[in-house]
């Protein structure tokens, strides 16, 4: 789905949103993000929460938008099991953990004032499926290795920047090289 915008993840909704909920939610997206706002303005944000809305709050857009959305993430979760099953799979989740903290890190030293980042950013970033992201999200936050903003965006935390030394600190490309197993 890396060709394929996540409306759903973009307003942060369920797939089974109903329309006053999609309205509410855009509403406050929309004015956090609006380039108006000096605190929180984001122009690129806003575009894209105003096309989410665009498609998930017309009916016959929100369909189609939907047959494709399931039809993407169903196959996305076929790779998945076909990968969970091969002996390497949980050396894989290892080294998928290791390069969400290595994200997480690079970011925070880089940004300090802005150490967060999305779960769709991440994906983009290390190329693994949402799914696995989600396993490692939990894991992490499980391990207080990471926390979870206001904002859904992901932060290392002091107990996750000094793990991720203890295990060498290499760079999150070079954790997943071979991506899959």
């Amino acid at each position: 789905m890396a060709d394929f915008d996540d409306h759903y993840e973009t307003l942060q909704l369920s797939v089974n949103a109903d329309p006053d909920t999609i309205h509410r939610v855009y509403r406050l997206l929309a004015q956090r993000h609006h380039p108006d706002n000096h605190d929180t303005g984001d122009p690129e944000r806003f575009h894209t929460v105003r096309e989410a809305y665009r498609v998930l709050s017309d009916p016959d857009l929100r369909a189609a938008y939907d047959l494709e959305y399931h039809k993407r993430r169903g196959t996305r979760w076929r790779l998945v099991g076909e990968q969970e099953s091969t002996p390497d799979a949980v050396e894989f989740e290892r080294r998928a953990r290791l390069g969400f903290l290595g994200l997480l890190y690079a970011r925070r030293r880089t940004d300090p004032w802005n150490p967060g980042l999305t779960l769709l950013e991440i994906e983009d970033l290390l190329g693994v499926p949402r799914e696995h992201l989600e396993f490692c999200s939990w894991f992490l936050r499980e391990k207080r290795r990471i926390t979870i903003t206001d904002e859904s965006r992901y932060v290392i935390t002091a107990d996750g920047a000094e793990f991720f030394e203890e295990q060498g600190g290499e760079p999150a490309r070079k954790l997943l090289q071979a991506r899959r197993p």
